[in-house]
């Protein structure tokens, strides 16, 4: 992993997700909980197929009409060094409809239910800014902007924005208003 900027309880780091060692990841999971591309599709292969069944287990129990764009809900990382992993769906980006408040409650919500289990450390990925279309500048500010608010509501926790690449981690860099 390596950092591009590291505050108080937020780091702004490149790297592999999966990698993370850590109490939690979050997913950029589809609304149908059965892996896909990208990140999700990353994270089931990195867990093994006992990710997958679990998530079928909670399709068959409390989300069987799939997972709604904005919430939350978490399994065991079962392979992963992340002990749990918490799946939110981010909202595909549509220039006819402002979907900001949709890709904030994705952060929002898996920071609260990571502060409901006292984690220390989490990681997620950009949520919505790869197949799903969402402009990285605007996702930028919406996600500075979550942290910002939320997370000094969890002091225990510290969260790592993971980026794929270099390139992405200093886009959120010149697009977040991030301070030490």
């Amino acid at each position: 992993m390596k950092i591009h900027w590291q505050g108080d309880r937020l780091i702004v780091a490149e790297g592999d997700i999966t990698r993370f060692d850590g109490d939690a990841i979050v997913n950029a999971a589809n609304k149908s909980l059965q892996g896909g591309g990208g990140v999700d599709g990353a994270i089931h292969r990195a867990a093994g197929s006992e990710l997958l069944e679990a998530c079928r287990e909670l399709r068959r129990t409390t989300w069987p009409d799939g997972l709604p764009v904005g919430e939350v809900t978490m399994t065991p990382g079962f392979r992963l060094p992340a002990s749990q992993v918490i799946h939110t769906v981010g909202p595909v980006f549509a220039k006819s409809e402002d979907r900001s408040g949709q890709l904030a409650d994705c952060y929002r919500n898996a920071l609260r239910l990571a502060g409901e289990h006292r984690f220390k450390r989490l990681a997620f990925p950009a949520i919505s800014t790869g197949i799903y279309g969402y402009p990285a500048d605007a996702a930028a500010k919406i996600v500075a902007g979550v942290m910002g608010e939320t997370l000094p509501e969890f002091p225990g926790l510290t969260v790592t924005l993971m980026f794929f690449s270099s390139s992405d981690a200093e886009g959120f860099l010149e697009n977040a208003s991030l301070s030490t």
